[in-house]
């Protein structure tokens, strides 16, 4: 990708940002996507090739970071249960249930294998809210929804990689399973890079105070977000969970000890610019890629996948807020639908889908198509519907 050619993705994804200046919550992303596909039909774009590695360590980073420093560490403790939940036994017991539903409903379709179903169900449970966590608030004015929406989708991306690259090794190269060294190796990636992450977080909460120029404590959190992540990923730890809580950390300390409120000012200033434009970037970028994997015969599958996954989904959420008498006391069932309907795919999925494209050699050509049409089915239709839903539910 030369550097015209971002410098005219920048300023197509200003020009689509724009259609939001009145504040009424165009679903961007969507639109992104959109205008990303129809760019793939002009040949100065649809040269344009996305990498996996350039989603996972030139995009990833500064999205996970600007999100968890800006996320409330009082939200974080007060939610804490329900999204710990729903980003590590949540979503396990989403990928078999999934699955086992791909699976049982793919022979009138296609010829699918088990552990294919397994790798497509993996690929749709990372949620990404983008822009649905504004319109929650705007439209419905529930924080504690958006909340949980968001907490959930920053600690689920790390837990559907590790789960993603166990199903994914089985259905390329044979590997075989046991549930004692999935859980072995889940919790020391897992741990190890939350453990880093809140370390590296604190570290930096000190560090600021070396120098009172902003503009270079700016500079150190740039250093942070895509330092931890690598830092991480080279000693075999979740960058993903690792930049998430090093940014919770950041904010937890702003909290409890940095009083400063015009470095958080300088820090908002520059990461909301970095956050739309990569934000902008990454959508038309999946719109590009997407349009290579879209033309084939199996779209009605997909939608049957995408229902599933919605409604399995709400099924795993107003189930277990339920069973615990303290969790049904903070989620209704409406709220339990909107949880649901909110949980929209996005960037982490692409990125999976893209390194499943990367590690096979053709035969998995279907699954990729299913997946990539799944992930787009589920941008257009929940951002679309979560303004008139958050509306009609919290009301």
């Amino acid at each position: 990708m030369t550097s015209s050619q971002i410098v005219l993705l920048l300023f197509i994804g200003y020009l689509v940002f724009t259609l939001d200046k009145k504040q009424n919550y165009v679903p961007v992303p969507v639109v992104l996507v959109v205008t990303g596909i129809i760019l793939s039909f002009i040949p100065y774009f649809s040269s344009i090739h996305v990498t996996s590695q350039m989603i996972y360590h030139i995009f990833l980073p500064p999205m996970l970071f600007s999100s968890a420093y800006r996320f409330s560490s009082d939200h974080f403790r007060e939610n804490a249960g329900i999204i710990t939940f729903l980003a590590t036994i949540g979503i396990m017991a989403t990928v078999a249930i999934l699955g086992s539903v791909i699976y049982a409903i793919s022979g009138p379709f296609i010829s699918m294998s088990f552990v294919g179903a397994l790798v497509i169900a993996s690929i749709l449970t990372p949620t990404d809210p983008v822009s649905v966590v504004s319109i929650l608030e705007q439209s419905g004015n529930s924080k504690k929804i958006s909340s949980v929406v968001e907490g959930e989708s920053l600690i689920n991306d790390g837990t559907s990689i590790v789960i993603f690259t166990f199903i994914a090794g089985m259905l390329i190269e044979n590997e075989s399973f046991t549930v004692m060294s999935f859980l072995q190796d889940f919790l020391i990636v897992s741990i190890g890079g939350t453990l880093i992450g809140v370390a590296f977080g604190w570290l930096m909460s000190k560090a600021v105070h070396i120098t009172h120029n902003r503009e270079y404590q700016v500079m150190l959190s740039i250093v942070l977000a895509y330092g931890v992540f690598n830092f991480a990923e080279q000693v075999g730890v979740s960058g993903v969970l690792a930049t998430v809580f090093a940014g919770i950390m950041l904010s937890f300390e702003y909290g409890r000890t940095i009083k400063e409120n015009d470095l958080k000012d300088k820090l908002d200033g520059f990461w909301n610019i970095a956050e739309l434009s990569v934000l902008a970037l990454l959508f038309l970028l999946i719109g590009i890629e997407s349009s290579n994997y879209l033309a084939f015969n199996a779209w009605g599958f997909a939608f049957m996948i995408f229902a599933a996954s919605l409604f399995i989904r709400f099924i795993i959420i107003a189930g277990t807020t339920q069973i615990f008498p303290a969790w049904r006391k903070k989620i209704s069932w409406r709220e339990s639908t909107l949880l649901s309907w909110a949980g929209l795919k996005g960037s982490m999925s692409v990125f999976l889908i893209l390194q499943l494209q990367s590690r096979s050699s053709g035969d998995n050509d279907m699954i990729i198509s299913l997946s990539f049409a799944a992930v787009l089915i589920s941008l257009v239709v929940q951002s679309l519907g979560v303004t008139p839903m958050s509306k009609k539910l919290t009301k």
